[in-house]
């Protein structure tokens, strides 16, 4: 059974968290699901089931990495139960993914609705490594550690995910 102590600390633990990650987090769940509320709702979750952990009498040794590694779970879940998604339905909320012919070169300016277009558009491995590199600033070896895999893989990974892109950004 755990000590107030240990409860003490583990809530200390929390609130350092939160404070240090959660907007960070909130950024990386919204771009994986497109949804304000859902993307709230994983960091929510995301803190809870770390805080349960926690007081599971585990510990944590890197928790910016535990804490992406929940909220990458919860959000492939999310994405599961929810996969009816459309850009019907990304239309509904206000995003408009038509070209307005804006651009006609790789090096142009993309805006934000282009950028979210383009990563709807790849496969959820790439849009997973893209993400965590480019909007949440993580190193390769950090991704690794997230997603339990080697920094190599996912050095290909990104390297494979931005070629892609930068297919689809040629050819919009």
């Amino acid at each position: 059974m755990a000590s107030v102590h240990d409860h003490n600390s583990n809530e200390q633990n929390i609130l350092s968290a939160h404070s240090l990650y959660a907007d960070a987090l909130f950024r990386h769940c919204f771009f994986r699901l497109y949804d304000r509320e859902r993307a709230k709702d994983a960091v929510q979750e995301t803190f809870m089931r770390t805080w349960e952990y926690l007081n599971g009498g585990n510990s944590i040794d890197n928790m910016r990495a535990f804490l992406y590694r929940v909220a990458n779970n919860i959000v492939i879940d999310q994405v599961r139960k929810h996969s009816e998604y459309s850009l019907d339905m990304l239309h509904e909320k206000g995003f408009d993914p038509r070209d307005d012919g804006s651009h006609t070169r790789l090096e142009s300016v993309i805006s934000g609705r282009e950028v979210l277009q383009i990563l709807k558009q790849l496969e959820d491995s790439y849009q997973t490594v893209l993400i965590m590199r480019y909007v949440d600033d993580l190193m390769p070896r950090e991704i690794a550690a997230i997603l339990g895999e080697t920094e190599n893989t996912v050095s290909v990974r990104i390297h494979r995910a931005l070629k892609k892109a930068q297919k689809l950004i040629h050819y919009a």
